[in-house]
């Protein structure tokens, strides 16, 4: 082979033989870095930088928190012109939200005489399957001008359709005497702070209980309507109509007594609630 052959060979294969070498240390290179990149990744971070990438958890909710709550929601002058009584019907209750206890109070007061105080403590917890109403049971002490009566009581309330307030209570003491009671009322906002608040009361009795002028069957009715000013969620100044009937027996005693059965009112007064 002549020399200029040799000369065009070597520098043919220095030539190729730098590109190819070229391209397989690229090659090589390329699968260095990914295979480190991908090893990497897939290490386990250490603890220190796991927690600075995961957001702190929140603690539980603390289901046995207090709560409580207290209402006035009448609290009012009554009156027909000559004759003025105060009346008041209020509650407050305190606990978690599976057990509660809640304490009731109302009444009638004119200058010399209470009458219809039903005051009342009760144990109260959500029932199973349904969701806007509580059982209650404890038990309810008439304390008023007139004998008193010492009752159990059992009983739900809660919300019912159409957001409606209800609550039915039974009340059973010695000698078999039973009574009911029910409370019923609905507020109608006009606006978000002008309220009207119809509300009634019925009360049964099974028996005849003459020492406190009460009669078998329906009883009495209480009820009203009432038209609140919200000047806060607080504090809401109302004026309305109230009418208290007795029937039956228990009218048939307050006749006796000198006593009207029949007492249409003018009311004003004051709700509240902290």
């Amino acid at each position: 082979m002549s020399n200029l052959a040799i000369c065009n060979r070597c520098a043919f294969r220095t030539k190729h033989g730098f590109h190819v070498g070229s391209v397989v240390f690229a090659v090589l290179l390329w699968f260095f870095l990914t295979s480190a990149t991908r090893a990497q990744m897939s290490a386990p971070q250490p603890a220190a930088k796991a927690d600075a990438t995961v957001p702190a958890m929140e603690p539980p909710v603390m289901d046995n928190q207090i709560f409580y709550h207290i209402l006035l929601d009448q609290f009012e002058d009554r009156t027909n012109g000559p004759d003025n009584e105060l009346r008041w019907d209020g509650e407050a209750w305190a606990g978690t939200d599976m057990n509660k206890l809640w304490l009731k109070s109302e009444g009638f007061s004119t200058n010399t005489t209470v009458s219809d105080g039903d005051h009342e403590a009760l144990y109260d917890r959500p029932i199973p399957h349904m969701r806007y109403f509580d059982a209650q049971a404890g038990v309810r002490a008439d304390l008023d001008s007139g004998p008193k009566r010492a009752w159990a009581a059992v009983g739900i309330e809660g919300l019912a359709p159409y957001f409606f307030q209800f609550a039915p209570t039974f009340y059973i003491r010695d000698g078999g005497n039973v009574a009911g009671r029910l409370v019923g009322s609905y507020d109608l906002l006009l606006t978000q702070r002008w309220i009207v608040q119809p509300e009634a009361e019925l009360n049964f009795y099974n028996k005849d209980d003459p020492a406190r002028q009460i009669g078998s069957g329906l009883s009495d009715l209480d009820t009203g309507v009432r038209l609140r000013y919200e000047i806060s969620r607080k504090f809401g100044p109302y004026v309305g109509f109230a009418y208290n009937g007795k029937y039956g027996s228990t009218a048939t005693y307050a006749r006796k007594a000198g006593e009207t059965t029949n007492d249409p009112r003018f009311v004003f007064g004051l709700r509240l609630w902290y």
